[in-house]
């Protein structure tokens, strides 16, 4: 991963990123997370994640190679026992051989040298350890969200559409390779409700994003912004969205 790609946007995304449903977290209870359990949440990012298994999980390495992300969430849990900020990458996380009982990715899985990660998974996890991969993702097929789409691809060089592994129809395929031994899947409601200002926030928090001095940046936030007012409701707006897990062991 290049740890660069969120320099400078740490508090647009630590505000305006979407968060996790309680379904989720029942449903890490169902599988075995508890108040004994030791955790890598890596790509951990601004503690999005980590702020959930701090209330589930006995400790937490929180694994982010970016500065800024990682300072937030270190403001965040300062004085929390449970927290360990560690200045490290997926594919070397400097945490001891087999020492966490599970590996946490939200948002992140898709940045990874998969491979190297997956030794690393090996290394760290104890004996039937588990792997767990989250993901916010909307729904490719609503007309909402692909209107909205074109408009990042209209502005945004670097917009792919999300297929790296968010929202893309062809992401299982990742999986596979790299849950082996099979997986398992959890996938819950969680539409989005956006205000003009988080609806906004969202796009300059995404690693496709302009930047201020871009020429276009104005055009596209102008354009986002027409958007949300043509097609809210009492100054909302809401878009299907699912968080989707994936579990598996090595």
């Amino acid at each position: 991963m290049n740890e660069n790609i969120f320099v400078g946007v740490s508090e647009i995304y630590a505000k305006y990123r979407p968060d996790y449903p309680a379904s989720l977290m029942n449903y890490l209870k169902y599988i075995g997370l508890n108040s004994d359990s030791i955790v890598a949440d890596i790509g951990a990012g601004t503690g999005i994640l980590t702020n959930h298994l701090l209330n589930l999980c006995a400790k937490v390495y929180a694994i982010e190679p970016n500065d800024d992300m990682r300072n937030i969430s270190e403001k965040t849990h300062n004085g929390n026992p449970k927290f360990h900020a560690i200045n490290a990458t997926a594919e070397n996380t400097t945490l001891s051989n087999n020492s966490v009982d599970f590996i946490t990715a939200a948002q992140s899985f898709h940045w990874f040298d998969k491979q190297a990660f997956r030794a690393e998974c090996l290394r760290i996890l104890k004996p039937c350890g588990k792997i767990i991969l989250i993901w916010n993702r909307r729904d490719e097929t609503n007309t909402m969200v692909q209107e909205i789409d074109a408009i990042s691809h209209k502005y945004c060089p670097l917009f792919s559409g999300a297929t790296n592994g968010m929202r893309g129809a062809n992401s299982e395929n990742a999986y596979q390779d790299f849950f082996v031994n099979g997986y398992t899947t959890k996938i819950v409601a969680n539409d989005i409700i956006f205000d003009k200002e988080r609806f906004v926030g969202l796009h300059q928090s995404a690693s496709y994003r302009l930047s201020e001095d871009n020429p276009d940046y104005f055009n596209y936030i102008g354009e986002l912004s027409h958007y949300f007012d043509l097609h809210s409701t009492a100054g909302q707006l809401i878009l299907p969205n699912k968080t989707c897990c994936y579990v598996g062991t090595l």
